[in-house]
């Protein structure tokens, strides 16, 4: 089923406000690193906002990005409380929704299954029933 349209724009708006702060309103030095919120998914009934992290590491260890990730996610649930009162002052809610945080690793794999495809060493695709001297 599709997301409704109240829950779509509250979670843009509550993207682009958690953005916002993360460049000018909070001075964690966990949350120095390049990050971007991807993606803001708000439940049905206005009580859960996830939102998606994506985090640029320069790391290729998968250990050190780990460190990295929990870091990341412990800097932005220490700063909860007050992306939540911003977000209350900019955008007038019945119910706050709470806010839950997750890594996205979506450009990652999106690396991962680009590199297997490469690997398979297969060429573009061309049709065989269109022929160049039809043009």
């Amino acid at each position: 089923m599709g997301k409704g349209y109240r829950q779509g724009r509250l979670g843009g708006e509550i993207q682009k406000i958690i953005s916002e702060m993360l460049v000018h309103g909070i001075k964690d030095p966990r949350l120095s690193s390049m990050l971007s919120v991807s993606n803001v998914d708000v439940t049905k009934d206005g009580s859960y906002a996830r939102c998606y992290i994506t985090l640029l590491s320069t790391s290729n260890d998968p250990e050190q990005k780990k460190r990295e990730e929990e870091e990341v996610l412990a800097g932005l649930y220490s700063a909860k409380g007050l992306i939540k009162r911003e977000i209350g002052h900019r955008i007038k809610l019945h119910h706050m929704p709470e806010l839950l945080f997750e890594i996205d690793n979506s450009m990652e794999y999106g690396r991962h299954i680009t590199e297997i495809i490469d690997s398979l060493g297969i060429e573009n695709y061309q049709d065989d029933d269109v022929e160049e001297d039809d043009f």
